[in-house]
Parts: C-alpha cells; structure tokens; sequence
C-alpha cells in the first residue's frame, strides 16, 4: 500500500469457516488447510485463527467459495465422522477493507457505533496495517468512517428530520443556512437525508437543499420508519440521527426500533420522557446496550440549558433539593400581562395564540398538562420514580368547557373572564399570578412531591418580576442553600426550540 491515507477494498469475497474441537498442540492442521486449498488452486486471502484454536477462517474469492468448502471437506473427512471437526462452511458476500491507522482502537469504535462489528481482523501491529473483512451490505459504510478518521475529511452525518410544523421547518432552515460554517469551523457535514410527517417521507441521499418542501410535497412514500431504516441500510448510510419534532404519542414508540437499527435521537417531543417509569428506563438499558444517544434538552425550557445543568449537578453528587418556576413561556406570557394590565383574561390569551405562543387547543397548555410532563422530566432526571399520576395538577379549564370541541371553545373565551378577574382582585397588594411548577419533598426518597398551580406571589420576587414569555427555572442545592441556581430566558417558540434542537445534533455530532 504505497499510499498510507489509501483504503484498499475488495469486494465479492467469502470467508471459509473450519471449526472443531480443541486443536491446541496438534500439528499440521494448518498445514493440510492449505495443502488442500493449493492442490484446488484456490487462492488464500487473509487468515483468522479463532479462539482456543478450535477453528482458522480464511478468505478466498466467492466464485471458490463452494470448491474450497467440498475440498476440505474431502480432505478432513476421518475428523468429520470422529467429531473432531464439526463444521466446514462458507459465508458469502463479504468485502475486505485493508488501511494504516494511527489510532486503530478509534476506528473500531466509529465503527461499533455505527453497528459494524468485522467478521475478521488481521493486524501488523508494526507497520500499523489492519485488514478487516465486513458483510458487502456495509463495505462503502465502513469505508467512509475510516476515511473520515484517516485522512480527517468531514465527518458526514445525516439526519431525518421527523415533522416539519413550525419548529421542524424552522430547524431544517437553520441547518441548511448554517451547514457550510459548521462543516469548516467544525469538520461536521449535516446531511438531511429524510423529511417527514404523519403522512409521508421524503428522501434524497445527497441530502434536501432550499427546496426541501417541494421535495416532500412530490414524495411518494408513506411514512413510516420501516422505509427509512430500509433507505439508510441499502445505501449504506452512516452516523444516523433522528430528529423527533412532533408532538405524536404514536411516534415515540419507534423510538426503540429506530436505537436497536443505529439511529441516536435528538427530541423536542415530550412524550416519551413521561410514559410509564418501566419503559422510560427499559428504553436507556437498550440505549446502553446498544451504544445509542438519546438528547432532549428542549423538552424543559426551549432553548435554556437546563436539563444538561441538573444531570451535571446531580452527577457530581450535589444534592438537589427542590425545583421550582414557570415552565410554560404560553401561561408565563399570559399571567405576566393578565398580572399588570387592565384587559380581560380572554383578550390576553387571544394575543398569546396570536402570537404563536399557545398550542392550536390552549386548553393544552392550560390544562397544566404541559407543565406537569415537564416536571416529571425534571424529577426522573433526579433517578426519582415518580408516575404522571403523581402530579398535583389544578387545571385551569372549567369542566363545562373542558368537553366541548375546539372551536366551540374558542368562540366561548369570555366564559373564562369572571374566575381569572376574582383571583386577580382577591390578591395581596402587591402581588402577581403565576402558574408555577414545584418538585420539593425529600428527593433522597424513590419519589418526590410534584405540585402544578396557579399562585399569587409578590411582584418583587424573582418569580413575580418575570417578564414576556421568559420561563424561569430555580434550582435549589444543599451547597448553594437559600440562594438558588437560577436560570431564565425565553421558554417559549419556534425559534429558540429549534436552536436548541440544533445545539442537541451539534453535541451529538461531535461525540460520534
């Protein structure tokens, strides 16, 4: 191999298995292997003793692979019928990749993450050389990651980009606007390969340019992630994320599918996180097991690094004991106008869903549905059990409108203007509404207590002097006492949810 940064792969090759019992101190196996392979004239590629010398592989072309099977078999048939020897068979369809490696211990890790496991490995450990024999179905795949690793090119990595509402289609925005900075000041190349909604996917394995949403309204298959493991396998794709941007209880459940195929997953969607504690830890072991990430830091807080921040914390020991604050950037913009300006309770909400902020329904966020899944998240981030039954959560839709259609609803918003205007006028002087998330209790336990309410708190608190649609996070520690760890930013919107669900792909892209 004169060309060190070269990768040599050949193709259309077989790998032919010749086991047995203990072969430890026998003389002239070997030996009558090869004797037999040569009087057949069939050529010897790379050689793999197996363990506990109970068995060599060999590589020869696939066109020998049935003549070098039938030879020794003949020439080892005593062995056979004693039992020594067990088994003389092919595996086909296999491809030999041989380079120079520096760091050969990367490779194989790159690779392991990608699910590549070498059938055999050979290595000169002197001049550096490895040859490693892999199935054909993932040859060009192997042969990308370890170019990527040699010759330091761009690590490629492509994403599927599942929903493209408002934050999906603003995310794809960003990632196109921004691939070409990211490749140079990062050696990263963000390839979109896959578009999706509940109907269907579309693909290109050049990945989607500006005009991605032409692309998916031509697409012509159905959507769902059978095809798009199919696509990733068939061409060979590698470094494989997920991006989940829908609001969609039916989608989660691809989650395990999707690790168990090499998939990582970026998430902004909720609901996995706050599915029964069983399979919310079922789906980490399959995680671990299979070398798979799973980042969601905009699942609380949009874009505020929160989530990464109390795994930090609770990680290195500190001990975390309450969480509080305003969670939802909807009913943060709500109450913090409804607090301080003369105007009904219905026109505030109509500006919120005017500018984006509520779901299509409000009741979804006034509910406190919302706010309750964000505090679970936050308490199992603490290895705490707790269940969404759990959850105190005062609802802030009266029964009589709770039931009746959306649009109904929406039309009947004044109905809501009486209770909201008593809470305010019955307040402290002083004093402000907010809808506030509260973990406290004895976190050291398996559960802690979990509270989602309205309360009236002083306007000069930290809570009452919230501002816009900001959320805000107080993170109170054993070593930081009375004085918590406050976080506070914009909670709310497509765009700082999508920089978040980006700044997920980024950390993970450069940990692959």
């Amino acid at each position: 191999m004169k060309n060190k940064t070269e990768i040599k792969i050949l193709k259309n090759r077989s790998i032919i298995k010749f086991e047995g019992k203990d072969f430890s101190g026998e003389v002239g196996i070997d030996g009558r292997i090869f004797k037999a392979l040569t009087y057949a004239r069939i050529s010897v590629g790379v050689i793999s003793q197996q363990a506990i010398e109970n068995g060599i592989s060999v590589l020869v072309n696939e066109s020998d692979s049935e003549k070098a099977v039938n030879c020794l078999i003949d020439e080892f048939e005593k062995e056979r019928k004693s039992g020594k020897v067990s088994q003389i068979f092919s595996i086909n369809n296999v491809s030999v990749l041989g380079f120079v490696a520096q760091d050969f211990n990367k490779i194989m890790s790159e690779l392991a993450r990608n699910n590549i496991f070498p059938l055999i490995l050979n290595q000169i450990a002197a001049e550096n050389r490895v040859n490693i024999v892999v199935t054909s179905l993932q040859d060009e795949k192997a042969k990308n990651i370890i170019e990527a690793e040699i010759n330091l090119k761009p690590k490629t990595v492509h994403l599927a980009v599942i929903g493209h509402g408002k934050v999906g289609s603003t995310l794809i925005e960003q990632v196109l606007k921004n691939s070409k900075e990211i490749r140079s000041r990062k050696n990263l190349d963000l390839k979109i390969i896959a578009v999706a909604n509940s109907r269907k996917i579309a693909f290109n394995k050049s990945g989607f340019n500006e005009n991605w949403e032409q692309d998916v309204l031509v697409a012509e298959h159905e959507s769902n992630m059978d095809s798009l493991i199919q696509f990733s396998q068939v061409n060979q794709l590698e470094n494989l994320i997920v991006v989940d941007n829908t609001a969609s209880a039916d989608f989660v459940k691809n989650y395990t599918l999707l690790a168990e195929n090499g998939f990582d997953l970026v998430s902004s969607n909720k609901i996995f996180n706050t599915l029964s504690i069983s399979e919310y830890r079922d789906f980490r072991r399959i995680l671990n097991k299979r070398n798979k990430k799973y980042l969601y830091e905009t699942n609380v807080g949009a874009g505020l690094p929160l989530i990464d921040t109390i795994k930090l914390l609770h990680l290195s020991g500190e001990n975390i004991t309450r969480i509080k604050g305003v969670f939802s950037g909807s009913l943060s913009y709500i109450f913090n106008n409804f607090s301080v300006r003369d105007e009904k309770f219905s026109t505030i909400l109509k500006e919120a869903m005017e500018q984006g902020f509520t779901e299509p329904d409000p009741r979804e966020d006034l509910s406190g549905n919302d706010v309750a899944r964000k505090l679970l998240i936050l308490a199992r981030e603490l290895d705490l059990s707790n269940e969404f039954s759990d959850i105190h959560v005062e609802s802030l839709i009266p029964e009589h409108l709770s039931k009746i259609d959306q649009r109904e609803f929406l039309n009947n918003l004044n109905l809501l203007d009486a209770h909201f205007e008593e809470l305010k006028k019955n307040q402290k002087e002083n004093h402000v509404l907010r809808f506030v998330g509260d973990l406290h209790g004895d976190l050291q336990q398996e559960k802690g207590e979990l509270d989602v309410q309205l309360i009236s708190v002083p306007a000069h608190s930290a809570l009452g002097q919230l501002k816009g649609s900001d959320s805000i996070f107080e993170i109170y520690t054993e070593s930081y006492g009375d004085n918590p760890i406050v976080i506070m930013g914009a909670g709310a919107g497509a765009k700082v949810t999508a920089r978040g669900v980006f700044g997920d792909i980024l950390r993970l892209s450069e940990n692959k």
